[in-house]
């Protein structure tokens, strides 16, 4: 990416930032009351204000850039997006059901998507304190300082969290394995990865793009990957925001971790 392309995102990324700060002091401070809660789809909670901080979100960004398209959990999809140069990709609240449980592993998540892959991303974990901001090759950090995914390709003591079945799987093949619990913001589980909180993060099928895009582009610029089992990178704003097993680590324990879990016949694609 040219210098100036990246000049410009990293003026950028300080409004977005402080948009979602604003959005996380709003659920932080909504979290110590009552809450109106109820269900959607597949029996998924949602609270007012997983509604409230979609619209401060909404109000702040597109104002930023009008011409971008929306993509949000808690709006009803425009199709328009598809046709959109650039798109905004967010999740008020990811982890609603630890945000009604009072719980810290909850995040606020954004990024911004060009020709389908994130180019900033914010991440915010109001309850813990924790601000993750990543410019498009311009690198990543947490509270400001930089931060990067663990080096090696080695699978022996390595932590790891997700859906037990690759847990198991991982830890089968390293006995001394550390299982972490698993974290209920998926989006904040995958930036563990490139805080080095996490040396390897699994998400299960079904998740959405705004789970995801945010944390793709912070396990990217902190040195690792985040891909399907077989390797594939992902593209984001599709007609169906939805996405299979995953995997994330730094490049060479990715490699490792892929090769252990890919089917048999599946090629590997990096």
């Amino acid at each position: 990416m040219p210098a100036s392309d990246r000049a410009a995102l990293t003026a950028v990324a300080a409004p977005i930032a402080d948009a979602v700060r604003r959005a996380g002091a709003l659920a932080l401070e909504a979290s110590s009351k009552p809450l109106k809660t109820w269900t959607k789809g597949h029996d998924s909670p949602v609270s007012e204000v997983d509604i409230a901080v979609d619209a401060l979100l909404k109000e702040r960004l597109t104002a930023l850039m009008p011409d971008a398209g929306w993509l949000s959990e808690e709006t009803e999809d425009d199709p328009a997006r598809l046709a959109a140069h650039r798109v905004w990709i967010v999740d008020p609240i990811d982890g609603t059901r630890a945000f009604i449980a009072g719980r810290s592993d909850w995040t606020i998540s954004v990024a911004l998507v060009e020709a389908g892959r994130p180019i900033v991303a914010a991440l915010y974990a109001p309850a813990s304190e924790e601000f993750f901001l990543g410019v498009a090759g311009a690198g990543v950090t947490r509270n400001g300082i930089s931060i990067s995914a663990t080096t090696g390709e080695e699978l022996a003591g390595v932590r790891v969290s997700g859906p037990k079945r690759f847990v198991d799987e991982v830890a089968a093949a390293a006995s001394d394995a550390v299982v972490v619990p698993r974290v209920h913001s998926l989006a904040l589980r995958l930036a563990r990865v490139a805080d080095a909180t996490l040396d390897v993060a699994f998400a299960g099928g079904a998740s959405h793009d705004w789970d995801l895009a945010a944390a793709d582009l912070l396990v990217h610029e902190a040195g690792g990957l985040l891909t399907t089992l077989e390797g594939a990178t992902l593209s984001y704003n599709g007609a169906v925001p939805t996405h299979g097993t995953l995997v994330a680590a730094g490049r060479a324990r990715h490699r490792a971790v892929s090769r252990l879990l890919r089917p048999s016949d599946a090629p590997m694609r990096l």
